[in-house]
C-alpha cells in the first residue's frame, strides 16, 4: 500500500486542477472550504467559486439554477449537510429535472471521529441512492479519487460523491490495467472461496483481511465497488457465481447501502449468502477516529469474521 491521503484533500487539489480544463466548472461551498479542500479551487479559480455560507438548500438550489444555463456546478459541505439538511432540495431541484450539478459529501461515516456523532454521516448512501436518477460513489483512496473527479466532471447528469476525512493508504495507482468507469467496479486481488465487496477506505481493510484469512488457508476475492448506484450487476453476478458467497463491507449503516444493493440484485437473479459488514442501524460516539471504527467493529479482523459467516453458509 502507497501514499496516505485523505481523499478529501486528494478531491480538493483535483477539482482545482480540472478547473484550467473546463471555464464551465463552478465551486459552491457552504463555508467549510477548509474542512472540504475546496480552498484549492477557491485559491486557483476565485471568480467561480461561492461561498453560500451556512445555507446548503439555497447552495444547491442556486447550483440547479446555474446548471440550466450550462455550467457544470460542483456543490460541497460534510456529508450530513449536503446529503443530508439539503436532502429536498438535491431531490427536486437537481434530481427530479436530471439537472448536471455534482453534490459532494465530505467527512462521511464514522471516521470524522472528534465531531462527533451528529457529524458521523452513516445513511448518506441509502438516502442518495433511493433517488430516482441519482448516481452514487465513493472512491476508496487519492488516486481514485482524481480519477472520480475527471469522469464526474465529463459525467452529464446528477451525482452524489463521498469524501473521507482521514488520510488512508493509496491501493489503486499501482493496479494493472486499473481503470475508473462510473457504474464499473475493480477486481483489486483474486479468489475463489468468497468475495468480499468493498466501499471507501473498507477497501483497504478488505485488502487486509484477505492477508487474514489466507493465513488460515481461505482465499478471498476483493472487489472495489467505487460506484454503488448504478450498481456493476455484471461483476457482481460473476464474483456470486464463481465464489458462492459474498462479504459487502461499508462505513455506512447496513440498510439501504452497498450491501443492500447487492442483496437486492442476488436475491431476484442468483441467491448466494451474502453477509452485509457496516454499522448496525446505530448512532455514532464522539472520538478518536480509530477508536470508533474500532467500537463499531468497521476493522479488517471484522471483515475476516464475516467472511468466515459467509462461506459457512454455502450450500
Amino acid at each position: 500500500m502507497g501514499e496516505k491521503i485523505a481523499t478529501r484533500e486528494a478531491y480538493g487539489k483535483a477539482l482545482a486542477a480540472m478547473a484550467a480544463k473546463d471555464e464551465k466548472l463552478v465551486c459552491f461551498e457552504a463555508d467549510l472550504a477548509g474542512a472540504t479542500m475546496t480552498k484549492f479551487f477557491q485559491a486557483a479559480c476565485p471568480e467561480r467559486f461561492f461561498d453560500m455560507g451556512i445555507a446548503e438548500g439555497d447552495m444547491v438550489g442556486v447550483a440547479a439554477g446555474m446548471a440550466t444555463c450550462g455550467f457544470k456546478p460542483f456543490v460541497n459541505s460534510f456529508a450530513m449537510f449536503s446529503a443530508g439538511r439539503a436532502w429536498e432540495q438535491v431531490r427536486n431541484s437537481v434530481c427530479y429535472p436530471g439537472l448536471n450539478v455534482k453534490v459532494v459529501g465530505s467527512h462521511g461515516g464514522l471516521s470524522v471521529g472528534e465531531d462527533g456523532a451528529t457529524h458521523q454521516c452513516i445513511e448518506d448512501f441509502a438516502i442518495m441512492r433511493v433517488i430516482p436518477g441519482m448516481t452514487v460513489l465513493c472512491p476508496c483512496d487519492g488516486y481514485e479519487m482524481e480519477k472520480a473527479v475527471e469522469a464526474l466532471l465529463d459525467y452529464e447528469g446528477p451525482a452524489y460523491m463521498r469524501l473521507g476525512r482521514l488520510a488512508v493508504e493509496t491501493v489503486t495507482d499501482e493496479i494493472p490495467g486499473y481503470k475508473f468507469e462510473i457504474g464499473k467496479g475493480i477486481t483489486l486481488r483474486d479468489g475463489n472461496d468468497v468475495t468480499i465487496i468493498a466501499t471507501g477506505m473498507n477497501v483497504q481493510m478488505a485488502l487486509k483481511a484477505a492477508e487474514i484469512l489466507k493465513e488460515e488457508g481461505i482465499d478471498a476475492r476483493i472487489v472495489d465497488m467505487h460506484t454503488i448506484k448504478p450498481l456493476d450487476t455484471e461483476l457482481v453476478l460473476k464474483c456470486a457465481k464463481e465464489t458462492g458467497a459474498i462479504v459487502t463491507t461499508e462505513e455506512a449503516n447496513v440498510i439501504g447501502g452497498l450491501g443492500a444493493a447487492v442483496s437486492e440484485f442476488l436475491c431476484e437473479n442468483y441467491p448466494v449468502p451474502v453477509v452485509k459488514h457496516g454499522v448496525n442501524d446505530e448512532f455514532g460516539r464522539s472520538g478518536k477516529a480509530p477508536a470508533v471504527l474500532e467500537a463499531y467493529g468497521i476493522t479488517a479482523e471484522e471483515i475476516a469474521k464475516k467472511a468466515k459467516e459467509a462461506i459457512a453458509k454455502k450450500a
